[in-house]
């Protein structure tokens, strides 16, 4: 598991291959000074319901794994959380197999 710091307080976890490709599409938002929505459900373990957190280039990011192994990128999945940012609702967290099946239904 690795952990999101967002605005130097506030952790949240996710496990660190879905949070390296986080990393990924929110660093190609951030570096066009572009400012967005993530949203993710949380798991019954960590007490249900939705997040969302406003993500701007003046809010500062820490993404912290607790692997030693950086995972392999899948570019569809980037491709997918960066085109979800680009929607209303915002990015949204979705699994890897959520991405694949987003992509099949286009």
């Amino acid at each position: 598991m690795g952990y999101l710091t967002y605005a130097g307080s506030q952790e949240y976890e996710f496990e660190d291959r879905t949070l390296t490709h986080l990393k990924v599409a929110i660093s190609m938002k951030l570096r066009r000074q572009e400012s967005f929505l993530l949203n993710w459900s949380n798991s019954a373990e960590q007490g249900s319901g939705r997040m969302s957190l406003w993500l701007s280039p003046s809010i500062p990011l820490m993404f912290r794994f607790v692997g030693s192994r950086s995972p392999e990128l899948n570019e569809q999945w980037v491709s997918v959380l960066h085109e979800l940012s680009n929607t209303p609702r915002g990015m949204v967290v979705i699994t890897e197999e959520e991405a694949e099946r987003y992509l099949a239904n286009r």
